[in-house]
């Protein structure tokens, strides 16, 4: 028989693990879906940036709805809708419709991540809970090793179309599991939702994000680009604004005015970035200009994620003793520099000599950074604002990678080549670059210190 406690991690990681192999699986489908629906560059950038955009503007608010409604019933919803998404972009008949069924899948992610962390932490407590949260993160990260290496093999022996389809599997298994869960005792009154903050959030970045890919088959004069893009920007100020003088924001502003709080998010959106649109890139090019199968470049990738399952732990341990802002500095500049040994990537393409050294160095890199990157930021905040100010970070690396491969066909152009991958690899570096810049001048080595607060 298995206890609630052991139930409970189940459930979490698995109600989470499906929601991150969705977005890194579709990686490697992406030319094997464009040759089959057509749309070229601008419905490879929608399949990914479809998901991201509702995932991104909606997570910060899915926390609320999961503390209203109960976690556990939350839960139950995001992973019925997650299913039924899933077999709408399996079935998907032309590319219109993958991305909106992709959207759609986002709406559902964005009620699992938060849900499950909460179902762990109203279950666990002390370390305890810190032993279920480091089950939960390994697992996920075996997501990002798992989603292209898995998605690489269905695209080649199979369809593209089964790397959705069989997300049924495991979200059956998790709806058996939460069937025998019964909804935690709140502990604290559940705070108003912030919908007015969701939907600028959402409109805010819709429309600018909607401008950036469709500008390169429309053009910038056209209505249907700029008036999105205005409308957008002005939600997002409207976002801000909204957000400064609501009684209960989903983003209290207030947390930014902390150093290295308001840094850090700076330098996520840097190192986030850069790794959102290098991979995007990366992945097309290895198959759509090298010739490689989805099944090599979905190993090409491993590299990258072992070295930070590897070696994660490690810098975080010693940015604990030394404080983050050297390694904050370094791994960004590393990873840049690992993005820049791609340069020497051009067909003939060996991936040996060419390919997996750049890859472990980019790998190198991460592992330096993000342990240190998320101790920075929530070690610059009190502990009982951990949750609002790790959903918020999370957002921001979300959105960073949204606007990033919504500007690939900027810089690409019309067609993948190799000047437009060069071009990319040199961007990718530079806001890896400036994410270690921003973090040398800013960030510094101090206790929590105590938010402000928001006045009611």
């Amino acid at each position: 028989m298995i206890s609630r406690e052991h139930r409970v991690l189940i459930v979490a990681i698995l109600a989470s693990f499906v929601a991150f192999l969705d977005g890194s699986i579709i990686t490697v489908a992406l030319p094997a879906i464009s040759r089959e629906l057509g749309g070229g560059l601008v419905l490879q950038q929608w399949a990914v940036d479809g998901y991201l955009l509702s995932l991104g503007a909606l997570i910060l608010v899915a926390g609320s709805l999961s503390d209203t409604f109960g976690r556990v019933r939350v839960l139950r919803i995001g992973l019925v809708w997650f299913g039924i998404t899933s077999l709408a972009c399996a079935v998907a008949p032309w590319g219109s419709a993958l991305v909106l069924a992709r959207v759609l899948q986002g709406v559902a992610a964005a009620l699992l991540v938060p849900s499950s962390l909460a179902l762990i932490t109203s279950t666990f407590s002390g370390a305890a809970q810190a032993r279920a949260i480091g089950a939960w993160t390994g697992w996920t990260g075996i997501a990002g090793i798992m989603g292209p290496v898995l998605g690489g093999i269905l695209v080649d022996t199979l369809s593209w179309r089964l790397i959705f389809g069989l997300n049924v599997i495991p979200i059956m298994v998790t709806l058996v599991l939460l069937a025998g869960l019964d909804e935690p005792v709140r502990t604290r009154p559940a705070a108003p939702i912030d919908a007015w903050g969701a939907g600028l959030a959402a409109l805010g970045l819709g429309g600018p994000v909607f401008a950036l890919i469709e500008q390169g088959r429309l053009g910038w004069a056209s209505p249907v680009v700029f008036v999105p893009l205005v409308v957008g920007l002005l939600a997002f100020a409207g976002f801000l604004w909204w957000e400064a003088r609501a009684p209960h924001p989903m983003m209290p502003l207030s947390l930014f005015k902390i150093r290295n709080f308001g840094v850090g998010n700076i330098a996520t959106v840097g190192f986030y970035a850069a790794l959102g649109l290098g991979f995007f890139v990366f992945t097309l090019y290895l198959q759509q200009v090298g010739g490689f199968s989805a099944t090599v470049t979905g190993f090409a990738g491993i590299p990258a994620t072992a070295m930070l399952l590897l070696f994660a732990t490690l810098f975080g341990t010693l940015a604990g003793r030394y404080g983050p802002r050297a390694f904050m500095t370094v791994g960004p500049m590393v990873a840049g520099a690992g993005f820049l040994l791609l340069l020497g990537a051009v067909p003939p393409i060996a991936l040996w000599s060419q390919v997996v050294p750049a890859v472990v160095v980019i790998g190198l890199g991460l592992a330096i950074t993000v342990a240190p990157l998320t101790s920075a930021v929530l070690g610059s905040i009190r502990p009982e604002q951990a949750g609002i100010g790790s959903a918020i970070n999370n957002a921001v690396a979300r959105v960073a990678g949204l606007v990033a491969v919504a500007l690939a066909g900027t810089i690409i152009g019309t067609t993948l080549d190799v000047p437009g991958f060069q071009r990319v690899m040199v961007v990718v570096a530079g806001l890896m670059f400036a994410g270690g810049l921003a973090s040398w001048l800013g960030i510094r080595t101090s206790g929590p210190v105590a938010a402000p607060e928001h006045p009611e």
